[in-house]
């Protein structure tokens, strides 16, 4: 049970860090779709999309993830795994981004 428990853990922190370091190119894209371009949104990474508003008069409004509250709670997380949980953060992170070598 604990091996399972730790397994939904590592997901949950997995997730929290593609919201922290995710791209919210996808939610802009999203808001430049026509009506006849809906298929597409099947596509998009819309994971940090909050909210999505296209109002009467064509404005729209995005709301995405508060990465930096993501980041606090995330950290928060990893302290419980002493020494090693910041530094496996920041190893993902730089995986994440690509600049990892």
């Amino acid at each position: 049970m604990k091996r399972n428990k730790n397994v939904e853990r590592q997901e949950v922190l997995r997730r929290m860090l593609e919201l922290a370091a995710g791209s919210a190119n996808d939610a802009v894209k999203l808001a430049y779709l026509s009506g006849e371009d809906r298929e597409a949104i099947d596509g998009l990474e819309l994971g940090c999309l909050t909210e999505f508003r296209r109002n009467s008069n064509g404005t729209v409004e995005v709301k995405l993830t508060d990465r930096a509250a993501v980041l606090v709670k995330l950290l928060e997380q990893m302290k419980d795994q002493g020494d090693e949980g910041p530094a496996a953060f920041l190893r993902a992170l730089e995986e994440g981004s690509g600049e990892g070598g």
